[in-house]
């Protein structure tokens, strides 16, 4: 093994000293790359700086990078989680709802006040910028009710969480949650042109798909899918879950079905049964239609805001019981 010799800070020579030592002093800064020093075979000292062997110590140490690594899918996690039998523990997380928000009124009344009036401004926008705002709510709601999700996910976790983290949507994922919730919503509804079923299924089954983006930082089509296997093999319970969870906002969409459809009724009788008569008396009556959207609308808001409260706990506690336990690899 190649020995040296070293003429230290004190003008002194010392040697002999084994490559390994050198290394090491020069990474402890005993030794810079003018330190005088020689082989074996030399004749005379030179800086360390000459000798190949000691080149690669002296070098710049690389910049860390500014933007933090990108976070992909641990594929043993994934299979995990495919490989057990999901458990859906239907008490618990219904429980959790009511837990939960007794627990951390203060957080969600902040949260839920910030996620509702982003909501509510976009869904302003849709009323008074009909198709443009139409497009917007629809894109931004994954981002939106994702964040949200998170949040809550975190705030159970005992992680130091903020109301302001409902915003993390925007930053962390906005893309494949905006995807996420898009796609989501355009297939249930396409789904629900051929038959009610297929859109209630997917529905359900999709009810997972923007935490998974968000917490596992997941495609949003591999989120979609890994939601849509798990929640089939609990189906039943998944369903019972999401009609609880959200049982405010289902009286209200049954609520506004029924007052829809029974004003259009009264105007077709109006209009003798006959469509062309009944396109035209629509036409006629667009100032009303509006503001009974509106009125129906800003109901909707309340329900939504009340809701809120409790499906942010339920859902994140099933969550937790169907990917919680293989979360972290």
């Amino acid at each position: 093994m190649a020995t040296y010799t070293i003429i230290g800070g004190d003008g002194k020579e010392y040697g002999s000293v084994l490559e390994e030592d050198l290394r090491r002093w020069i990474a402890e800064g005993r030794l810079n790359a003018q330190s005088l020093a020689k082989a074996e075979s030399d004749a005379e000292f030179r800086p360390l700086s000459t000798f190949p062997e000691f080149a690669g110590a002296f070098a710049p140490a690389a910049a860390e990078p500014d933007v933090p690594p990108i976070q992909t899918i641990d594929p043993n996690w994934e299979a995990a989680v495919i490989a057990r039998q999901p458990e859906l523990r239907l008490g618990e997380c219904l429980a959790a709802g009511w837990s939960f928000f007794g627990a951390n009124f203060g957080f969600l009344a902040g949260a839920i006040s910030l996620t509702w009036l982003t909501n509510l401004i976009f869904v302003l926008i849709s009323l008074y910028v009909p198709f443009l705002g139409a497009i917007v709510l629809l894109c931004l709601n994954g981002v939106i009710m994702g964040g949200f999700y998170f949040a809550c996910l975190r705030r159970m976790r005992g992680e130091a969480v903020s109301p302001a983290d409902v915003f993390g949507g925007f930053t962390l994922a906005f893309w494949q949650l905006l995807l996420a919730g898009l796609i989501s919503i355009l297939l249930t509804e396409i789904s629900a042109c051929c038959f009610v079923l297929p859109m209630i299924y997917f529905a359900v089954a999709w009810s997972f798909a923007l935490p998974l983006v968000i917490d596992r930082k997941m495609f949003f089509w591999s989120a979609m899918e890994l939601s849509r296997k798990i929640v089939t093999r609990v189906w039943f319970e998944a369903f019972v879950l999401v009609m609880i969870a959200f049982l405010p906002m289902v009286i209200f969409q049954i609520f506004n079905l029924i007052q829809t459809g029974s004003l259009f009724l009264t105007w077709y009788g109006e209009a003798n049964h006959d469509m062309q008569q009944f396109a035209q008396m629509l036409q006629t009556r667009h100032d009303e239609i509006h503001r009974a959207t509106m009125k129906m609308t800003m109901v909707g808001q309340v329900f939504l805001l009340i809701n809120l409260f409790y499906c942010g706990g339920v859902m994140m506690r099933a969550y937790e019981n169907l990917f919680g336990k293989a979360r972290r690899p």
